[in-house]
């Protein structure tokens, strides 16, 4: 029993492309000889899914996340994009200290910060894509 993953690139046609996870790992770590030009300035879908494996073969979906990779215009991620990301992604979370400061007011920040993150950087997909990918992932 272990784990796998499996990437797709979701199409505008909602078609699905599968992405290595050493290629994606080299697209996310930016190294400069990986790219995908076809891609260059565009703002693209993909799904991210984490299985249960046993004995080598697909046996459960885990998680799926299902978000946004954004490209320069060198079809390479958009560094910029990551880290606006990943600052919004901090500011959801929730306060360390349990009880307000003034009274009752209550700090939502990080509520609001949880909307923004869900409508910027992340996506829901149609049943036939999830079926799609079930299909691909086991057979």
């Amino acid at each position: 029993m272990g784990l796998g993953t499996r990437i797709f690139i979701v199409k505008e046609d909602d078609s699905l492309q599968r992405l290595s996870l050493k290629r994606y790992n080299r697209l996310i770590k930016g190294y400069p000889d990986e790219g995908l030009m076809q891609y260059a300035g565009k703002r693209i879908r993909y799904a991210l899914i984490v299985l249960e494996m046993i004995n080598r073969k697909p046996a459960e979906i885990l998680m799926a996340e299902y978000s946004f990779l954004a490209f320069g215009s060198k079809g390479r991620l958009d560094a910029g994009e990551r880290q606006k990301a990943a600052r919004l992604a901090m500011d959801t979370l929730a306060p360390i200290a349990a009880e307000p400061k003034y009274g009752k007011v209550i700090d939502v920040k990080h509520r609001f910060a949880k909307k923004r993150f869900d409508d910027r950087y992340l996506w829901k997909p149609t049943p036939e894509i999830e079926a799609a990918i079930q299909r691909i992932i086991f057979g």
